[in-house]
């Protein structure tokens, strides 16, 4: 699946680390999510999409 989290999180001025914890997850778990090697469960993609103010069918793509 296909995302958008590496872009948001580069224009918010944030680090993996730093999303992660907003996020209660690990820097892993960021950085798996951005390169696509992990699809996060439902409520974690719910968590980020509201961290960042958007629908998560805004953030995430399946191709």
């Amino acid at each position: 699946m296909q995302n958008d989290v590496r872009a948001l999180r580069e224009a918010a001025g944030l680090s993996q680390g730093a999303l992660g914890a907003a996020l209660g997850v690990s820097r892993q778990t960021i950085q798996s999510i951005e390169v696509g090697k992990y699809d996060p469960s439902l409520p974690l993609a719910i968590r980020i999409a509201r961290y960042f103010g958007q629908h998560v069918e805004g953030i995430f793509h399946v191709s």
